[in-house]
């Protein structure tokens, strides 16, 4: 049995591999489709859904109009709208659908995957590849020790937040200007 610290360096030293091979052109690209949004609505399926609710609450906290699809209080989008999903595996079907609906009301699209030529990801205006194991590739060869696509799931979860960073110092946020958009109903 390996050794809680053997185990925990062995799954960083994954995330960062993955974290340092994503291209910084891409981000900035993400970084200028989000800013120049109108609304932002976000979805994701499973794991990766939970990480793109992370993003939606810190777009939120940032101040930008951002929803989570399948909430009772998100507005439709069009056009001057951007729709962002995650489809790590590159496609499901259910993604590839609202990107349809996105599509026909005027608004852009920016899918987060490991797979860029995948289903889903390849009817987006902009791609941001996340290198790591999701659960399409998570059998056979070299496989991470995080379980199926936990290691997708953990890079999102860091990129995003450094998204976050960048799209603070872009729309010139303070740090206290967003801990004053957090929610005092917890």
């Amino acid at each position: 049995m390996m050794s809680l610290t053997d185990l925990a360096t062995q799954a960083l030293e994954e995330m960062k591999a993955s974290l340092l091979a994503i291209r910084e052109e891409e981000l900035q690209q993400v970084l200028q489709e989000i800013a120049q949004a109108q609304r932002i609505a976000l979805h994701g399926v499973g794991r990766e859904g939970l990480m793109i609710k992370a993003l939606a609450m810190r777009l939120y906290h940032l101040g930008l109009d951002a929803h989570v699809v399948g909430d009772m209080t998100t507005p439709p989008i069009g056009e001057g709208d951007l729709l962002i999903v995650s489809a790590g595996p590159g496609g499901f079907s259910t993604i590839s659908g609202l990107i349809g609906v996105a599509r026909s009301a005027g608004a852009r699209t920016l899918c987060f995957t490991s797979v860029p030529s995948g289903a889903s990801a390849a009817q987006c205006d902009v791609i941001m590849e996340l290198p790591a194991q999701t659960m399409a590739n998570d059998q056979g060869g070299a496989v991470s020790i995080l379980p199926m696509g936990s290691l997708y799931e953990g890079v999102q979860y860091v990129i995003y937040e450094l998204l976050i960073l960048r799209l603070r110092e872009h729309l010139q946020e303070a740090p206290e200007q967003m801990r004053a958009r957090h929610t005092n109903l917890e």
